[in-house]
């Protein structure tokens, strides 16, 4: 019976902390100073303060995602592709989070913007196979990125060129 209840919560416990982990970093990396604040922004942007709860639905949604294909995951190769693109989802995450607001380049964070959104897709077509409740948990996911997306492309718009 314990050993039924750790590989119950195994993997949920890891997929919250690949979540909180990645989740954090970004936040750590997400300058909101006076650079940020001096940029032209569309008026449709939403306010500041509804980035982190935003995140933090999405974070927590990918990470039951992560959980679903893996319990759905039939063989090895199955949980190593699993593991894989939430690794490189959560990397171009960072990535994007790094170039926008520690390297102040929206426009450098605009080129790299298609490869997080693509892994996000890709994620949810893998994932069709061997749980469609973990693609549909994606779904917010890919939807916020495409919004986050053409803001980004917004500002880079209102504020080119960057030095």
């Amino acid at each position: 019976m314990m050993a039924v209840a750790r590989s119950f919560w195994k993997p949920v416990l890891i997929a919250a902390a690949a979540a909180i982990f990645v989740g954090a970093l970004g936040a750590t990396l997400t300058d909101t100073g006076a650079w940020y604040r001096a940029l032209l922004k569309p008026w449709w942007q939403p306010p500041d303060w509804l980035f982190g709860p935003a995140w933090t639905v999405i974070f927590a949604l990918a990470a039951m995602s992560a959980v679903y294909a893996w319990r759905g995951a039939q063989t090895t190769s199955q949980r190593e592709w699993v593991v894989g693109l939430f690794a490189l989802n959560g990397f171009l995450n960072i990535v994007w989070s790094t170039l926008f607001f520690a390297a102040r380049r929206p426009d450098w964070a605009l080129d790299e913007v298609p490869m997080l959104w693509l892994s996000i897709l890709i994620a949810i077509l893998a994932f069709w196979r061997i749980s469609r409740t973990a693609s549909f948990y994606l779904l917010p996911y890919l939807l916020w990125v495409s919004f986050a997306a053409y803001l980004n492309w917004t500002v880079v718009q209102l504020n080119a060129p960057f030095d």
